[in-house]
């Protein structure tokens, strides 16, 4: 009973409690102690790489970072666990000063580990860093003029041709870093795809980059003097025109016995409606039958309207007109005489015979006698002429209408003068 009672005063004790709890707080602060000195490690993986000044050596230097070899490191830090096991990797910075660099180049830098504000550093250290270092390319940022190039995706309706498409601006201004920009080759854009066009169109398009391999080609640090071009499509009317050539038939030549061929006999032209609705032919020449015997070919050349385009490319077009069932011989005229003489004046006929060249069918060349044959010279243009004149007469083929003259006629020499008394 005596040995209970003592326990219970003890337990009862303040004192006993007082000393307890100083023991205990003691043990206490001797453990957390013990935890904020201990050192510890820790690997860091992921640490963002940042580079500062970017925008001193732009706006002095006029030059950019590119080629950055790694985005991220992995850092190992010791220092006290109470600090050291408080922080991730997000709180960690790998940070490279490039304000100070001068010259393009590519560069190989340390970078300096920052921790969070606030963070007692003087107690962490680092162990490792993979990689020890970054490398990147310092590159003159330069501004290019590249070339616009597209093509129209769309069909033109039958008749109507669509002329090369016109890009405004035909150049864009792409400003970014030389090592990147060296392989842009042109701008690239397409538009009007599905479209059925008969008119001409105009079309607000963005673009894409191509380089050298003709691949489309994209840097993020690229910036455009434009976003957008105006693309531009003339279409205009197209029209098949037969070529012709007049023919003027004599001598026994008829539609009838008369092969006229044109080759091309066509051309394709394009250009205003107005000039192609009203052009239902190109007439080459115009042919006279009595130039020629039974044949003629000749090479024209094919003239069309300024305003209209020759599609199919052919500038001459070769003509061929063949006469059958007719033949041609000599013969002499004497029979000479005069018409439309003036009135007071007399005419003398100097020349006694010609020779010409007659064609006709065949039957009725050999039927000719000389009677019917006759040379007339027309003097209503010399009223009040004198002298000695060589003119060349028309001839008459008298009771042979498909018989006439071809070639050359000779002239005949004639003599005019005023009748004696004439006042």
């Amino acid at each position: 009973m005596k040995k209970n009672n003592f326990l219970k005063s003890i337990t009862d004790s303040p004192i006993l409690w007082i000393v307890l709890s100083l023991l205990i707080a003691l043990f206490m602060w001797t453990y957390v102690a013990s935890q904020d000195t201990e050192e510890f490690k820790k690997t860091f993986t992921g640490v963002r790489v940042q580079l500062v000044g970017e925008d001193i050596l732009r706006n002095s230097r006029n030059m950019v970072i590119t080629n950055v070899s790694t985005p991220t490191v992995n850092v190992e830090v010791v220092g006290p666990r109470r600090i050291v096991s408080a922080l991730d990797e997000d709180d960690l910075i790998a940070q490279i000063d490039v304000s100070k660099l001068t010259m393009a180049a590519v560069t190989t830098q340390n970078y300096k580990i920052i921790f969070p504000d606030g963070t007692d550093t003087s107690s962490l250290s680092t162990l490792s860093r993979t990689p020890e270092t970054v490398v990147f390319t310092v590159s003159e940022l330069i501004t290019k003029a590249v070339p616009v190039r597209g093509s129209f995706e769309g069909n033109s309706l039958e008749g109507y041709v669509a002329e090369a498409p016109v890009f405004t601006p035909s150049t864009v201004m792409v400003s970014g870093p030389e090592i990147y920009l060296k392989n842009v080759k042109y701008a690239w854009l397409t538009f009007g795809a599905g479209e059925e066009v008969d008119h001409t169109i105009t079309r607000t398009v963005p673009f894409t980059l191509r380089d050298n391999n003709d691949e489309e080609y994209y840097n993020e640090m690229f910036s455009f003097d434009t976003n957008e071009i105006e693309a531009r499509l003339t279409i205009i009317r197209q029209k098949v025109v037969p070529l012709e050539a007049v023919i003027e038939y004599a001598a026994g030549a008829t539609p009838e016995n008369t092969k006229v061929t044109i080759e091309p006999d066509s051309v394709t032209l394009s250009g205003d409606s107005e000039l192609l609705d009203a052009l239902n032919q190109i007439v080459l020449a115009t042919i006279d039958t009595r130039d020629f015997t039974t044949s003629f070919t000749e090479t024209y050349l094919i003239r069309i309207d300024d305003g209209l385009i020759n599609q199919s490319g052919v500038t001459e077009a070769k003509v061929t007109v063949e006469l059958s069932d007719l033949v041609s011989d000599k013969f002499i005229i004497r029979n000479i005489s005069y018409t439309n003489l003036t009135e007071g004046y007399d005419a003398e006929i100097i020349t006694n015979a010609i020779t010409v060249t007659l064609r006709g069918p065949q039957e009725q060349l050999m039927a000719l006698k000389a009677e019917n044959i006759r040379a007339v010279v027309d003097l209503q243009d010399y009223i009040n002429s004198t002298g000695s004149f060589n003119l060349t007469p028309k001839i008459y083929v008298d009771g042979f209408s498909d018989v006439g003259e071809i070639g050359e006629v000779p002239q005949v020499s004639i003599v005019l003068s005023e009748s004696e008394g004439n006042p």
